[in-house]
Parts: structure tokens; C-alpha cells; sequence
């Protein structure tokens, strides 16, 4: 199959999925509700970002209109190596806490957010991060979190630091656990069912 023929089939199932409504995928967040903010690395990035951390980092309950909370877990962002999408040893107690939380929030889902560096054309980087989010999603249905409490989306490396350092390209090799609360997006009272 050409190059051609591949992008326009592409670009048509794209459209169909966009014009059917599809509920299942997530909204894109906007800019402004990202961990590292409207203006890429420029905004200020928590300290415990990335860390080896066990216990859950709870901070509220920050949800946004769509019912996203990017606080909640941010400190269990499942780090990469690079070019590499398969879920490290080190990794995985971050996924147990997650489940515990998902355990004690059973109206909360997970949208896992797979992130690349800046390096690589934004179409591999797109699959990357779908790799990444992938292999987090297989390894929590693994440890018996359901999947229909779990979401995957790709940001390749939108939201990577240009020509960044080593430091700061290996926090850009992450899948991000958001918390979604369904009910705080539909104008419900966070953490209680409708």
C-alpha cells in the first residue's frame, strides 16, 4: 500500500470516527491543565515529579470540567527508557498504588497519557506514546484493574522540551495517570456517583 493510499485512508477513518461521536475517546485536555502547562517546560514542574514513590500522592479533589484530576497521581508518572515501551520492574509498584486508589475510588477511571521526548518525527513519537499507554493499560488489567476503567491516549511529543537536556528528555519518556471522574464531568458532586 503507498504512502498515498495509507494517509488518505487515515485521514478518512479519522474523520469518520470525528463526525460519529465517538464517546470513548477522551477530550484533549487543554494546555493550561498539563503538567507542564500552557508554555511546554516553562512552567514550573513539581519537585516529586517522577520519583521513586510508592505511596499515593492525593492532593484533593481537583477536577476540572471534564472531570480530569492531574494531581492526584501525578507523582506515579510511569517512566521510560528510551525508545522503549515496555513497562521497567521499577515501574510497577507505581501501577500496584494506582489500583489501590482505583480500589478506593470505584467511580474513577484512568486515562493514561503516553508522552516521548522530543526526538523522532511527531508521526513515530504519536506511536511511541500509544505503545507506552498500551503497555501500562495491559500491565493494570494484569493486576486486575477492569478495562473499562482504563483510557489510552497518545501525545507523542507534543508536550516534550525542545532540544532538551538528558534530565528533562527523560521525564518527557512518561505515561501520565489522569484520573477521570465521570461524575464531575457530568456536573455531579466528585468521588459520588449520580
Amino acid at each position: 500500500m503507498n504512502r498515498t493510499l495509507f494517509r488518505s485512508l487515515c485521514v478518512a477513518a479519522a474523520a469518520a470516527a470525528f463526525l460519529s461521536g465517538c464517546s470513548k475517546q477522551p477530550m484533549r485536555p487543554s494546555p493550561a491543565s498539563t503538567v507542564l502547562g500552557p508554555q511546554g517546560s516553562a512552567a514550573p514542574v513539581d519537585a516529586s515529579f517522577g520519583q521513586e514513590t510508592t505511596g499515593l500522592t492525593d492532593r484533593g479533589s481537583d477536577f476540572d470540567p471534564n472531570g480530569h484530576n492531574r494531581t492526584a497521581l501525578q507523582a506515579q508518572a510511569v517512566l521510560f527508557d528510551f525508545d522503549k515501551s515496555d513497562v521497567r520492574a521499577s515501574e510497577r509498584e507505581k501501577l500496584k498504588a494506582a489500583k489501590e486508589y482505583l480500589d478506593k475510588n470505584p467511580t474513577h477511571r484512568l486515562l493514561l497519557e503516553g508522552h516521548c521526548d522530543w526526538r523522532g518525527t511527531a508521526e513515530y513519537n504519536l506511536g511511541l506514546g500509544d505503545r507506552r499507554a498500551n503497555a501500562v493499560r495491559k500491565y493494570l488489567q494484569s493486576i486486575g484493574v477492569p478495562a473499562a476503567r482504563l483510557e489510552t491516549l497518545s501525545k507523542g511529543s507534543l508536550d516534550a522540551a525542545k532540544n532538551g537536556d538528558e534530565a528533562a528528555m527523560a521525564r518527557d519518556r512518561r505515561v501520565d495517570l489522569v484520573v477521570v471522574n465521570p461524575a464531575a464531568a457530568a456536573g455531579g458532586v466528585a468521588g459520588k456517583p449520580l
